[in-house]
């Protein structure tokens, strides 16, 4: 699998906040991320940092699969007067598999509002918890409140007893 193209980058400015939400125990904000892709290209006048091919993001025990992942990035001044590159959105599309302790997410497309702690992922959206399933078209979590909203037409679970 490691083709001599793939390209490993930790901890990277852009992508420090990349798989941002509650991390608990020894996992925190400061929890190296790693990313590898078949490519990566930063348009820097964009503020943007986009991997393609095989994309995995992993922060932790959280990942994030794709085709293609984008992280749009600002510079953030500091209270020394430095800048400092931070990270603001991630759009992932294509075959979109989020794997966290509790749960796995698909999709085809993921958008992440890291300032917000939002997630939204649709396109035929699979939620799994162990031996329940949550199916829909569109996934609304907000990450600080843990609260959860599949739309998108009709909505289909599978809930299993304990």
């Amino acid at each position: 699998r490691q083709d001599p193209m793939i390209r490993k980058l930790t901890a990277s400015a852009f992508v420090l906040a990349l798989l941002a939400g509650p991390l608990h125990g020894a996992e925190s904000i400061l929890t190296p991320v790693e990313v590898e892709a078949n490519e990566m290209e930063i348009v820097d006048v964009d503020k943007q940092a986009i991997f393609r091919g095989n994309v995995d993001a992993v922060r932790g025990s959280q990942k994030i699969r794709s085709d293609v992942m984008t992280v749009f990035y600002a510079d953030v001044k500091q209270p020394d007067g430095t800048s400092k590159s931070q990270a603001s959105k991630l759009d992932a599309k294509g075959n979109v598999t989020i794997t966290t302790t509790k749960q796995v997410i698909t999709g085809e497309w993921a958008k992440m509002d890291i300032l917000a702690n939002t997630l939204l992922v649709g396109g035929r959206v699979k939620l799994i918890e162990g031996k329940n399933t949550l199916q829909g078209e569109k996934l609304t979590v907000d990450l600080t409140t843990e609260r959860t909203l599949m739309s998108g037409g009709r909505v289909k679970g599978s809930f299993v007893p304990k």
